[in-house]
This record gives C-alpha cells, sequence and structure tokens, in this order.
C-alpha cells in the first residue's frame, strides 16, 4: 500500500521538478569542458592502469607467501623417528654409528684400497635406496613391526658393510707392511 502512494506522489509532483530553464548554448558549453576533462582523465587513468596489474601481482605473491609459511609442517617422515621416541633414539643411535664409520672409511682412502671403498659405498647407496623403499612401506602399513625390523636390519648391514671394509682395509695395509718389511730386511 505504502508503494502506490509513493508511486502516486512521483506521479502528481512528475512536472513540477523543472523549474530551471537552461540557457542556449548550455549544451555546447557541457560538452567542451567534458572534452577537456577527458584528456585529464586519459592521463591520470593510465597511470591508475599501470600500477592496477602490478599491484595485483604483488597481492597474490603476498597470498601465496602467506598460505606456504602458514602450511603446517609434515611431521610424519615415514622413517623411524615417526614411530615413537624409541624408536627415534634408535635412528640417531644408527646415523650416528654409520657416519662415523663412513668419515673412517673416507679417511682411509688410498690407491691401495680404492676398489674396496668403491664396491662399499655401491653396497650403502642400495642400501640407502632400500631404506628409502621401506620408509614409504612403514607409512602404507601404519607402523607394522616387520617393516620397522627390516629398517634395523637395513640399519646393521650398512654398518657391518662398512666395519668389515675398513678391516679389510687393515689386513691391506698390514700386507703391505709386512711384505716392505720383508723386502727391506733382506
Amino acid at each position: 500500500m505504502r508503494k502506490n502512494t509513493i508511486e502516486n506522489i512521483f506521479k502528481n509532483l512528475e512536472n513540477d521538478f523543472d523549474v530551471e530553464v537552461l540557457e542556449v548554448g548550455h549544451e555546447n558549453r557541457f560538452l567542451d569542458k567534458l572534452n577537456k576533462k577527458k584528456g585529464a582523465i586519459k592521463m591520470t587513468s593510465s597511470r591508475k592502469n599501470i600500477w592496477k596489474p602490478l599491484l595485483g601481482i604483488a597481492a597474490s605473491i603476498a597470498i601465496i607467501i602467506t598460505v606456504f609459511i602458514n602450511i603446517p609442517k609434515q611431521e610424519n617422515t615415514g622413517d623411524l623417528a615417526s614411530v615413537s621416541p624409541k624408536m627415534a633414539e634408535t635412528q640417531d643411535f644408527f646415523t650416528l654409528t654409520i657416519n662415523e664409520e663412513l668419515n673412517k672409511l673416507i679417511n682411509e682412502n688410498s690407491p691401495e684400497v680404492q676398489g674396496l671403498i668403491k664396491d662399499a659405498l655401491t653396497q650403502i647407496k642400495k642400501l640407502e635406496n632400500d631404506y628409502e623403499s621401506l620408509k614409504t612401506d612403514l607409512s602404507v602399513s601404519g607402523n607394522d613391526n616387520r617393516v620397522i625390523y627390516a629398517m634395523i636390519s637395513n640399519f646393521q648391514n650398512r654398518i657391518d658393510i662398512l666395519q668389515n671394509t675398513i678391516n679389510q682395509i687393515e689386513n691391506v695395509k698390514q700386507l703391505k707392511n709386512s711384505s716392505h718389511e720383508t723386502s727391506t730386511t733382506i
């Protein structure tokens, strides 16, 4: 009902709003002013047009950075440390031992034992690749004990290979020294 009343009021006052009569040439003056302003508007709008895409790109980069910073890091890496704190200690022990043995092996590098070292590093690399597949098996199996034992066994095999290689290098050194001593004493 109120809608009808408002419509009726505007219909009744329809011609009463036109009180001013425009001077002659008003339309031409208005168009001239618009044309003058149009040039100024183009200059300022072209500057704004340059900044709009740059601001859009900057905003997109800011959003992407914010998203990547706020993404929680994955705690479950699929290795022994993800199973339990005890397994994390076990993994740390094995990793430390393997690194120590590798350093010993690298320090023994000489031309006589180059082949032994190369063989050992090849075998270690194969075991590391096996360990990577065991990590995926662990996450798929839901911490199956058989996979955990296989991972521990993998660490032990790497340590055994390194220790055996170091022992073989020591034997080569002893043979070289003993053969050198017998040849110099004769």
